[in-house]
């Protein structure tokens, strides 16, 4: 029975030890700027062989992030004051050897590209710069805030080779 303990409690110390690492490698930048609160994110060694090799078998890929804007609340219990769906997508013509790119900001195509470069693939699907989230008149200058976002990729399988998933957060003070 100690030895069943053991292994158990070892597997879940190693895979909180894994989560840990995968949040780190999502880094994010919350920007208060005239009347928006605006986020820049970017997933570091999202682009593996995994999602190269899928990108050029011609499987349509899809980075999906959602961007919660939360306040910290008494006990347990913070409160979401807005919530952004980002996703980036290509897909990759074997024909013409070029990368068709798409953003959505909740559901609405916000931008496209055609390219060649893998360069600009790898940052178009795995970073966000300057994203609005909401607007600073229904912030309170009296409480903490925080931005949360959740990353998948799609296909199915794995960003980092190990997780469905990648999430991270960061706090920020919001002064008038």
């Amino acid at each position: 029975m100690n030895r069943r303990l053991c292994l158990s409690c070892m597997l879940a110390f190693l895979v909180g030890g894994s989560m840990l690492g995968a949040a780190e490698t999502l880094r994010i930048v919350p920007v208060v700027q005239l009347d928006d609160v605006l986020v820049s994110f970017e997933l570091a060694d999202a682009y593996t062989k995994d999602v190269h090799e899928a990108i050029s078998s011609g499987l349509r890929t899809t980075f999906t992030y959602d961007i919660e804007l939360r306040m910290v609340g008494p006990l347990w219990v913070d409160r979401t004051i807005a919530r952004v769906v980002a996703s980036a997508g290509d897909q990759y013509d074997n024909l013409t050897r070029r990368h068709n790119l798409w953003r959505l900001v909740n559901g609405h195509v916000e931008e496209t590209s055609v390219t060649a470069d893998e360069s600009v693939v790898s940052r178009w699907l795995t970073a966000f710069t300057r994203l609005q989230v909401c607007k600073t008149s229904i912030l309170d200058p009296s409480h903490d805030y925080y931005v949360r976002i959740s990353a998948r990729s799609r296909p199915q399988g794995s960003l980092l080779g190990w997780a469905s998933s990648v999430t991270g957060r960061t706090k920020f003070t919001f002064i008038p």
